[in-house]
């Protein structure tokens, strides 16, 4: 699975490490990303997301079914890429 929120479409960037002697190497700076289930009112199931820490404080604001449908408008994700649980 790809390193991208499924709500705020948040993915990894590529910087430099700077030393202290101003010599730069490649590096990526990863997404604080995790999965957590959630129940689905709408749909009366649980369901699976991959999603950072912003996305679950817009989940947290909005609520669920908004943060689904916004995401799904952006093309962040697709319904068929939410996995249902039970």
């Amino acid at each position: 699975m790809s390193k991208i929120c499924q709500i705020t479409g948040k993915k990894a960037m590529i910087g430099n490490n700077v030393s202290h002697s101003k010599r730069r190497t490649k590096r990526t700076f990863d997404v604080n990303l995790f999965t957590k289930k959630f129940y689905y009112v709408e749909q009366d199931c649980w369901i699976q997301l991959r999603i950072s820490a912003a996305g679950l404080r817009m989940i947290n604001k909005v609520g669920l079914d908004a943060a689904l449908s916004g995401a799904v408008s952006k093309g962040y994700c697709d319904w068929k890429d939410i996995k249902v649980i039970g």
